[in-house]
């Protein structure tokens, strides 16, 4: 996947004569898919349960923000309990859906797509169909703005942008050694040198491409500072925890999981109790992206995080995903996003291709495991 990553954003950056690889058009890459990274690493949870998805999130994200919105600009409470607000009221919706998914079994398919009604109503009643705004300043500073240049760049380069990239390039092959040795240690196979290095070679030269557009531009958002936050404890806890580890079991084989003496149901619970916190997380970066809180934000989120698992390599059928996958997944739809909407391609043949995409995800996951089968 980021072989093909690579190749679609080369055509793109083709067809456009450039522009889609220009640092403002890179700085738009994370602004307006912030939402789908954030989003796609709670919903990988619920598909790794079996393939079940959340429709909710879209309206959750627009109630939240419609909420912390409202207390913000009319009531002019302060920005921190507002945010604690909003991460209480998606905290109370994970556990309300959860319940129902988790104890009283009513499929996650029928309990979110009752809460993808509910909530967007919901938020209509908050708002009373207006639209909300602007933000106050302060908010807005936590998540639509940029980390200062501490190492005293240029007006036109971002010397510290450039440094973090490097610095996480050296993290990326450091992790890339230690696991290796990991596996040698313990006895387990291990993957070819030279694939490794070519490997490591390609990611670390996209990290630095990408890092040097942006310090281009103004440098770092913020909002990149807490998706890069999110995404490093999801793949931590799917990768390194026991808890994690439940989710693919359950996904694999839920039966015996639960012989095993897994608590299945506190799995689901979970699941989708994190599912509508970070729908919550997503929606205080939307409003902040937006400046504002309106009835139809967050229409068709679910869709994009839900297409960002698949396309990422997530299962179907449940059980097989990683967030890596996803993120590079997520970035891929993006990059079609964007590079769509750069050439001026109307707004309904992106969705057929988004479509396609999907499609033919889901398509070759079904297919080979039928062939592994076999």
């Amino acid at each position: 996947m980021v072989l093909v990553l690579l190749l679609v954003t080369l055509f793109f950056a083709s067809v456009t004569d450039g522009k889609m690889l220009l640092p403002q058009n890179v700085n738009n890459l994370i602004a307006q898919n912030a939402y789908v990274f954030i989003l796609a690493a709670g919903m990988l949870l619920c598909i790794l349960t079996g393939g079940n998805i959340d429709l909710s999130v879209g309206s959750v994200v627009c109630f939240v923000g419609a909420v912390g919105g409202t207390l913000m600009v009319k009531s002019g409470w302060n920005i921190f309990v507002c945010i604690l607000v909003m991460l209480l009221a998606g905290a109370m919706i994970g556990a309300w859906q959860g319940f129902w998914i988790a104890y009283v079994r009513i499929p996650p398919f029928i309990v979110t797509l009752a809460g993808m009604f509910v909530f967007r109503g919901l938020s209509n009643v908050v708002l009373q169909g207006m639209t909300v705004a602007p933000m106050p300043d302060k908010y807005l500073n936590l998540f639509n703005s940029y980390i200062p240049d501490i190492l005293g760049g240029s007006n036109d380069f971002n010397l510290t942008c450039m440094v973090l990239g490097a610095a996480g390039c050296l993290i990326y092959i450091a992790i890339i050694i230690k696991n290796r040795r990991n596996k040698a240690k313990n006895g387990y196979e291990t993957e070819k040198l030279s694939g490794v290095i070519i490997k490591g070679a390609v990611i670390c030269t996209a990290i630095l491409a990408f890092t040097f557009r942006l310090a281009q531009y103004k440098g770092i958002p913020t909002v990149l500072i807490w998706v890069g936050a999110i995404i490093a404890i999801y793949a931590y806890i799917t990768s390194k925890t026991t808890v994690g580890r439940y989710f693919y079991a359950v996904g694999g084989n839920e039966k015996a999981t639960k012989l095993s003496g897994i608590n299945t149901n506190k799995v689901y619970f979970i699941a989708y109790f994190n599912m509508a916190f970070l729908a919550a997380v997503a929606g205080m970066v939307t409003i902040a992206r937006l400046n504002s809180s309106n009835p139809t934000a967050g229409t068709n989120y679910e869709m994009d995080a839900i297409g960002s698992c698949f396309i990422g390599g997530a299962s179907a059928y449940g059980g097989i995903g990683t967030i890596p996958g996803v993120v590079v997944g997520a970035i891929l739809m993006g990059v079609i996003n964007l590079g769509m909407s750069i050439m001026g391609v109307d707004a309904n043949y992106q969705r057929v291709v988004k479509g396609l995409v999907l499609l033919a995800a889901v398509i070759f996951d079904v297919v080979s495991k039928r062939e592994r089968n076999k």
